[in-house]
């Protein structure tokens, strides 16, 4: 992998490309910028992108298509940015496979946050992160095969509903899960009509493993849209 980070770009709003364009060239990163989403996934074959960035609103495909399009070969992390009003889009295309977005108008520091994020996880994905038996991620250790979560030293005894929902969280740290995505992965099925008694499992689960549940350090809210684990930077 060349040392300088390829990011593709699809976005047919020229102006709002040229923002991109500033923004990554400040970091020095590789782009390409795709107007559609026909040509984007070309570049995606040729350029092999480490991180994509997704406008939803395409002339010619619709945003979650592509998505489901790149997902059905490739997971490259997704950012996907939308406008404020497309609520129900943006939870469809996390739902679809995408890792985040971000929401216009956004600043380019927000954008910026958001790629490190996205090549953490890459970083942190290694193939044998996946089965590892224990999750460290700052205080917080989660032990797999002895189905155990220690905090700070201590172990935290949690129901099996909270163990199963921090579980979820912590395969897929530093990502957005949408309130469906984790009711599937929990329940086995996704009513909206669940939603209240997910906020109160993460309510109980955050009082056990947040120091100050109210400013929490490890889960963090995206209000209806879902939850993300924070990534702890090795101290």
């Amino acid at each position: 992998m060349s040392m300088n980070k390829r990011i593709l770009v699809i976005e047919d709003d020229v102006a709002i490309g040229n923002l991109f364009k500033m923004a990554l060239s400040t970091q020095y990163y590789e782009y390409e910028i795709a107007l559609d989403g026909k040509s984007a996934l070309q570049k995606l074959l040729s350029m092999q992108p480490d991180v994509i960035i997704l406008d939803l609103g395409l002339p010619d495909m619709d945003g979650v298509d592509v998505i489901n399009k790149i997902r059905s070969w490739s997971q490259t992390p997704i950012i996907v940015v939308s406008a404020r009003g497309e609520e129900h889009d943006k939870i469809l295309a996390l739902d679809a496979g995408a890792d985040d977005y971000v929401t216009k108008p956004f600043s380019v520091d927000e954008l910026l946050a958001r790629i490190r994020v996205a090549f953490r996880r890459i970083s942190n994905d290694s193939p044998l992160d996946k089965d590892q038996p224990i999750f460290v991620n700052g205080d917080l250790k989660i032990d797999y095969l002895a189905n155990t979560v220690h905090i700070r030293g201590e172990e935290v005894h949690l129901t099996p509903i909270e163990y199963k929902l921090l579980v979820v969280l912590a395969k897929h740290v530093g990502k957005v899960l949408t309130h469906n995505f984790l009711l599937k992965e929990v329940w086995q099925q996704a009513l909206q009509s669940d939603v209240p008694s997910l906020r109160v499992f993460m309510a109980t689960l955050r009082k056990k493993i947040e120091e100050n549940p109210a400013n929490p350090e490890y889960i963090q809210t995206h209000i209806r849209v879902g939850y993300r684990m924070l990534r702890h930077e090795d101290e």
